[in-house]
């Protein structure tokens, strides 16, 4: 090892706190080893939702992540993070980091299944735009995207913008995370009563918490397929070409 690039790959879902101390352990001891260079490749980025102190003695887990995470290796490669109150991993990370997209992949699997007449892409909330907007923009298709307000942790009220022609379209919901399924499943109601042909859903991650799958499936979804950034039963997009190319460079 000694004087080597180590490359390691861990998952963060379903167990992120053993999956960050295997990475941080390894890191650290592949550094000890005489390593030259330590990469962790990480397809799912866990605790990055808990970006704010929401309650009163709580963890801001995702900046103590990442500082672990800086003390035991050189690089970071992950898909699609969550970035919402942390707006970019520089904010949190030191060392080096590559943020990957899933956007090509998921445009060529929708090309090869769906006919561009007839099908929407949607997202269903503004922070969704930037993987069905733009996967949409980069394919031709047609794509609308909702307003969501949280009204708590399992409740969510949707809006629908006009202008789109709903009644016997094909709709692709496309989001980053799905984990309750609360946001998709108010999504998939508000669809059903605009008379849609079919919802199929798409999602980088699949957390699938409170077995939102099954839940999912049964209001109404045709098809649910997901990258393998976590191993789930969905897995339809592969994401190793990516990450063997970027390793590449």
């Amino acid at each position: 090892m000694k004087g080597k690039e180590v490359v390691l790959v861990q998952g963060m879902n379903p167990n992120p706190n053993d999956s960050l101390i295997t990475i941080a352990f390894a890191g650290r001891t592949a550094r000890e080893l005489g390593a030259a260079k330590v990469t962790g490749v990480i397809p799912y980025l866990g605790y990055m939702r808990q970006d704010f102190r929401f309650h009163d003695g709580e963890c801001v887990s995702s900046r103590q992540m990442a500082w672990a995470l800086n003390q035991s290796i050189d690089k970071i490669i992950t898909f699609d993070p969550h970035l919402h109150r942390i707006h970019d991993l520089a904010e949190i990370f030191t060392i080096a980091r590559k943020r990957l997209s899933a956007n090509t992949a998921i445009a060529e699997h929708i090309k090869k299944k769906f006919q561009k007449k007839g099908t929407v892409l949607v997202g269903p909330d503004i922070e969704s735009s930037q993987w069905a907007k733009s996967i949409a923009d980069s394919i031709g298709f047609e794509s609308a995207v909702f307003s969501k307000e949280r009204l708590s942790s399992h409740k969510v009220k949707l809006k629908v913008g006009n202008g789109t022609e709903w009644k016997g379209k094909n709709v692709i919901v496309v989001d980053d995370i799905i984990s309750s399924g609360h946001t998709i499943l108010e999504t998939l109601k508000e669809l059903r009563q605009r008379k849609v042909k079919s919802i199929h859903v798409i999602c980088v991650h699949p957390i699938f918490a409170e077995n939102s799958y099954t839940k999912i499936l049964r209001a109404g979804a045709k098809t649910i397929v997901s990258c393998n950034t976590i191993t789930h039963k969905s897995n339809g997009i592969d994401m190793s070409g990516i990450i063997a190319e970027e390793l590449a460079k």
